[in-house]
């Protein structure tokens, strides 16, 4: 578990985070996004041990940062946006040294190694020099030093920086499988991993918190209604004169395709789910129905959204540029 208290980070009389609190329980992958110069990275260090924050507190399980650094750190796999390897070292002799400084020796350090190279896609790269490895197998050390010595907190700083579309891919299933039995926090500009990989989203702008929750009632609030999208079979003009009427509906668009089929869409309140009713409706009065779903916003727009009206609504500070790679 991880506890941030009203955590403040001051540079002189400018406050690059300030007074963010938030917890992440054991089980959860929290994405933590936000646009470049939010303060992401400097969140991070701070809940890692690397700075200490000028007010608030972090605390990893049941062990306050600033009482007992050395017990809160031996409980965290960190790794930084930039892998902390040597690249002298193999791969195998990096990951024995990161082991021995964790504690790890005889058969427990070997074991934990086999397991990391494994469990990180490196078995064919053990013996490699760092050095000459590519930027995503560089990664993937990185990863394996995080969590060699099996910590109960993983804090990843764009985990999968570098990697091609099956790399992705596998370490996405791994960060899943870890979060199982650990507490996880994941940044990364790749929005779509987010969505696929984190049960709950944090979103930092100008060094505060500007929106927390599951992707799914992020969009909700983002939107602000709900929007159900249909393909109908049937008179257009009836269609849309008895959809529009249904309780709940605020809006209707219907458009005709050359094949003689409507696309609909409806918005609703927030608090109606017509989904079931529509249904009725269209199959009741026998047009033919070929497709039912909601209508959602990208994280992408959501991101924008919150974001947007974060910066719009400080008069004192530049909103910083928003930068979004996809992957």
């Amino acid at each position: 578990m991880i506890v941030v208290d009203n955590l403040t980070k001051r540079y002189g009389d400018r406050e690059v985070v300030k007074d963010v609190s938030f917890r992440v329980e054991r089980g959860e992958i929290l994405g933590f996004l936000g646009p470049n110069g939010a303060g992401k990275t400097t969140t991070m260090k701070m809940i890692t041990g690397f700075l200490m924050p000028t007010t608030g507190s972090v605390r990893i399980g049941e062990v306050d940062m600033a009482i007992d650094p050395i017990a809160a750190k031996s409980q965290i796999g960190y790794l930084p946006e930039n892998p902390p390897v040597y690249p002298d070292m193999s791969v195998l002799e990096y990951l024995r040294f990161v082991g021995r400084i964790n504690g790890l020796t005889g058969a427990t350090l070997r074991l934990a190694v086999d397991e990391v190279i494994e469990s990180c896609f490196l078995t064919e790269k053990r013996t490699k020099e760092i050095r000459t490895l590519s930027k995503g197998f560089q990664q993937r050390v990185g990863l394996a030093q995080a969590i060699i010595h099996k910590p109960g907190v993983l804090v990843l700083d764009e985990p999968t920086n570098g990697l091609d579309p099956n790399q992705i891919i596998q370490i996405r299933s791994l960060i899943q499988g870890l979060a199982k039995e650990r507490t996880v926090i994941l940044s990364t500009h790749i929005l779509q991993e987010v969505q696929k990989t984190c049960s709950r989203i944090l979103i930092i702008n100008q060094g505060t918190v500007v929106a927390e929750d599951t992707p799914e009632q992020l969009e909700a609030k983002a939107r602000g209604r709900n929007v159900l999208k249909a393909i109908v079979r049937g008179p257009q003009h009836d269609v849309q004169a008895t959809l529009a009427s249904l309780h709940g509906v605020l809006k209707t668009e219907v458009a005709a395709d050359a094949n003689g089929l409507l696309s609909v869409l409806l918005e609703t309140s927030k608090e109606v789910d017509l989904r079931e009713r529509l249904a009725a409706e269209i199959v009741g009065r026998q047009w033919g129905l070929l497709e039912l779903s909601s209508s959602r916003l990208s994280l992408e727009e959501v991101f924008i959204n919150v974001t947007s009206q974060s910066a719009a609504s400080s008069s004192e500070d530049r909103a910083p540029e928003v930068v979004l790679t996809h992957g």
